[in-house]
This record gives C-alpha cells, sequence and structure tokens, in this order.
C-alpha cells in the first residue's frame, strides 16, 4: 500500500500514561478533530483480547475521520482489527517477513536510525519510515539519538515518505526545516497536552513549515 507523503505530516503515536482526565479514545478523537493526519496505536503492556478490542474502536473513529490507522508492533492485532498498517522497529519483525504476512494492502513503517537501515527498510517493502531520536525524550529512554546530518542523509537516500520522531514540541519543531522529512510522530507533545485539538492545530501548521508543504 503505497503511503502519501501527506500522510506523515502530523503523526500521532498514542501513549495511555497520559490518560486521565479523558480516556484514550477521547484523546484520539481531538486530535483527529485538530488535523493529525495518521495514529498509530502503541499498547505495549495490554494484553492481547483488550489490545484488539482497543484497535478496532479506534481503528474505526479514524475511519470515520477518513485519517490511516496504524497499529504499532503486532502484525496480527493489525490484520485482525483492519488497520491500514503496522510498523515495526528495528527489533521487531522484519520488513520483508511482515510484508509476506500481510501482503500488499497494508502500509508498512519502518524505524531507522542510520541510512544503511532506511536502506535495508525500502528495499524489503517499507512505505515510511520513522527516523530518530532527533531530540532527548522520556517517551522512549532507550531510543537513540540521530544527528541533524543523518536524518537530512536518510532522506535523501530513499523514495519513501520519512518522518521524524523523538522529543519533537511545538518549541523544536521548525529546527527541523530544510532536512527533507515529510513530517513528525508525535507523542506527548500531542497527549500531553491540555487543548488537544487545540495544540494538534497548532502543531499541524508548524509541520507544514518544517516539511516545506
Amino acid at each position: 500500500m503505497k503511503c502519501e507523503k501527506e500522510t506523515m505530516l502530523l503523526y500521532a503515536v498514542t501513549d495511555r500514561a497520559w490518560t486521565g482526565a479523558q480516556t484514550l479514545y477521547q484523546q484520539v478523537e481531538c486530535a483527529l478533530k485538530g488535523g493529525v493526519t495518521c495514529v498509530q496505536l502503541r499498547e505495549k503492556d495490554l494484553p492481547e483480547a483488550e489490545f484488539l478490542a482497543e484497535a478496532r474502536e479506534i481503528g474505526a473513529l479514524c475511519r470515520a475521520y477518513g485519517v490511516p490507522f496504524i497499529v504499532n508492533d503486532s502484525v496480527e492485532i493489525a490484520l485482525a482489527c483492519g488497520a491500514d498498517g503496522v510498523h515495526v522497529g528495528q527489533g521487531d519483525m522484519e520488513a520483508g517477513r511482515v510484508r509476506a504476512a500481510v501482503g500488499e494492502g497494508l502500509m508498512i513503517g519502518v524505524s531507522a536510525r542510520t541510512v544503511e537501515e532506511a536502506l535495508a527498510a525500502q528495499r524489503a517493502g517499507a512505505d515510511y519510515l520513522g527516523v530518530g531520536a532527533v531530540f532527548p525524550t522520556s517517551t522512549k529512554l532507550d531510543a537513540e539519538a540521530v544527528s541533524r546530518q543523518t536524518l537530512k542523509d536518510i532522506c535523501a537516500a530513499v523514495d519513501i515518505p520519512v518522518t521524524a520522531i523523538g522529543g519533537i514540541s511545538r518549541d523544536n519543531l521548525l529546527e527541523l526545516s530544510g532536512t527533507g522529512i515529510d513530517g513528525v510522530a508525535l507523542v506527548s507533545a500531542i497527549f500531553g497536552a491540555e487543548d488537544i485539538e487545540g495544540r494538534c492545530r497548532e502543531l499541524k501548521g508548524l509541520a507544514q513549515r518544517a516539511a516545506g508543504a
């Protein structure tokens, strides 16, 4: 499934650590109202049955807004809930095996930190790349830093869309201008905001400037 560059512009990655006043479903709907262009459901600790039920619910919400819905890590959950795609890291299932498992109908995203990883993912059938961490991040403590130059080199080396991830906020997003990215993937900058819808509108404008859109 081909990934359009516009899909990567404002990519929301869920994190239930920020739930409280609102449920995850409510938070995602606020993000959708604010203009996010893609939603990834990321659940590392939820039992499989609960993960699947949640994926079906949030996937249906994304479809109602016409926004692609991606499942993190789990090919099985992505297929079972009818997701638009699946995202895998370097330590997860290799992209070629993912493609063999899901066929051509699902979008595959792959995390990359080097030009070599990016090119390997593209050859294996990845539809887009998530590159980072481009800034220090508390969301993923084991994330290794990716320099601005490496980010530029990856964007120049591949033909598929690239989204930057890791520690990105409204305060530093424009520092990514000129790197060649197609968009940004955000966790706390979206779901940690008091007004998620309003923050997404602000972030989308910044992302358009950073991506030269």
